[in-house]
């Protein structure tokens, strides 16, 4: 490609067609801080014949993020989660108005109906700590990534979806959570745009599971929530979407509502396992705040969390916010949707073409040492400053507006985040209200980076932990 007057510096490759794409997909913030000091805070990648210019100073980001008019990000979404969840894109003329319609019911995951969604799912998640607790004699033993899948998955499409009434119910979620995790383990190459068909049993995997949500089989789950209902009764409006192609939507909408939940929750719980002075704090708090609302612990008491005490645990949140400082990398996307030159501050500015992707990549932001002082430590007390929430951070001596940021921005910001946050939460609360819990094995676990740009990593291995009933006395 030939640089025009105004275009960022721009890095090729010798590979026709790959350009960098190996050296991104083996280290993509390596390489982006190395392309960083040679070429400064503005570059573009070409990365398997896109070419990405990445805007690194995170002073900068508000410009990208509120011009949504001529950098868009939904069309690309649709096609990428079209093809990966294998439903016709929404923005085809048959469904007119569909993805406004399906927009529209991200306000069920705000206000008064996220207290409603968040209740159910406090008391579903209850429901499975109890169970555990009748397990749970003494000590036990389990691998921690599978504890936290198999408590996330069930409460959450428990919530979503409803109670599966058949007396194997609980085994049926759990056989629909194995193909979600044999499917989950190919999301990477389907989201790098790798034929499904070359994929092994993803295909079939993925058509199993789309199965599981047609109408004739969802109609038999009790007590699903309002947001899936709202979505049934919008797809119920279109004819030309096929019984398959919702069901295809069904499943869309359970991956984005665990493919990163369930990671994150992971590394939370691992984060507070290895640190015992964070484990302490968090469950000192816990423990405050259940004498002062005089709320019994123990499996056969009901714990009830207002959206006010649940935002007000200071350090469980921040201890939460700290492992999503420490394993989020995820991506931000914008697509130029015409030739123009986009205005920076300083009077700045950078030429770009019509269909050129523009990236935003947070992780480097969360791993700057100026922003945050020893970024590879964790420090589970980061975001509390004078025992309140600490929302203000500096880099150069100015303060940013954006410092943390594991769920996207501006029209690419998660629209279920608040429920992801509350449900983390209840899981980190209920599992240290209800146990004693330790780490089972000294091993070090670390980050997958097979994922990096795409959301939550996931760890590179399982750890084993202990855990038993907490005696009611201490």
């Amino acid at each position: 490609m030939l640089q025009k007057t105004g275009e960022p510096p721009l890095i090729n490759g010798w590979i026709p067609y790959l350009g960098k794409a190996l050296l991104f997909r083996k280290d993509a913030f390596k390489f982006l801080l190395d392309q960083q000091k040679k070429l400064g805070d503005i570059f573009t990648v070409h990365i398997a014949g896109r070419y990405i210019t990445f805007i690194m100073d995170p002073f900068q980001y508000v410009y990208v993020i509120r011009n949504s008019k001529q950098l868009e990000f939904h069309e690309f979404a649709d096609k990428m989660a079209s093809k990966t969840f294998d439903y016709p894109a929404l923005s085809n003329v048959k469904f007119p108005d569909l993805k406004e319609n399906l927009h529209r019911i991200y306000q069920y995951l705000q206000g008064k109906p996220l207290e409603i969604i968040s209740d159910h799912m406090m008391k579903n998640l209850q429901d499975i700590f109890e169970w555990k607790c009748s397990q749970a004699t003494d000590w036990e033993t389990e691998k921690m990534y599978k504890f936290c899948c198999s408590v996330m998955f069930e409460a959450s499409f428990v919530t979503l979806y409803g109670r599966v009434p058949a007396a194997d119910g609980r085994k049926v979620i759990s056989e629909i959570r194995d193909k979600f995790i044999k499917f989950d383990a190919s999301f990477p190459y389907l989201a790098a745009n790798i034929p499904i068909e070359l994929l092994g049993a993803t295909k079939k995997v993925r058509k199993e599971l789309i199965h599981h949500f047609l109408l004739q089989n969802m109609t038999k789950w009790l007590g699903g929530s309002k947001v899936v209902q709202a979505r049934q009764d919008i797809f119920e409006k279109y004819e030309l979407l096929g019984d398959y192609d919702k069901a295809a939507h069904h499943f869309a909408f359970l991956w984005a509502s665990v493919g990163n939940t369930i990671p994150a929750t992971f590394w939370a719980m691992y984060y507070l396992l290895r640190h015992p002075e964070a484990l302490a704090a968090v469950r000192d708090e816990i423990d405050h705040l259940l004498q002062s609302t005089g709320q019994k612990r123990g499996p056969t008491y009901n714990i009830h969390l207002t959206r006010e005490q649940l935002d007000n645990l200071v350090y469980l949140e921040s201890a939460l916010n700290e492992s999503l400082r420490m394993c989020s990398s995820s991506m931000n996307i914008r697509i130029s949707q015409e030739d123009f030159v986009l205005k920076l501050e300083g009077d700045q500015e950078v030429s770009l073409r019509k269909g050129d992707w523009i990236a935003l990549y947070p992780q480097i932001l969360h791993m700057d040492p100026e922003v945050y002082e020893d970024p590879k430590k964790y420090k589970f007390d980061r975001y509390i400053e004078n025992g309140k929430k600490k929302t203000t951070f500096y880099k150069a001596g100015r303060k940013l507006k954006y410092f943390l940021m594991p769920f996207g921005s501006g029209i690419s910001m998660c629209p279920g985040r608040f429920l992801a946050m509350n449900e983390m939460k209840m899981f980190l609360f209920l599992l240290l209200a209800h146990f004693d819990v330790e780490l089972g094995e000294n091993k070090a676990v670390r980050l997958d980076n097979s994922r990096m740009g795409l959301g939550i990593l996931l760890p590179d291995t399982d750890i084993a932990f202990r855990y038993k009933l907490r005696s009611l006395r201490n």
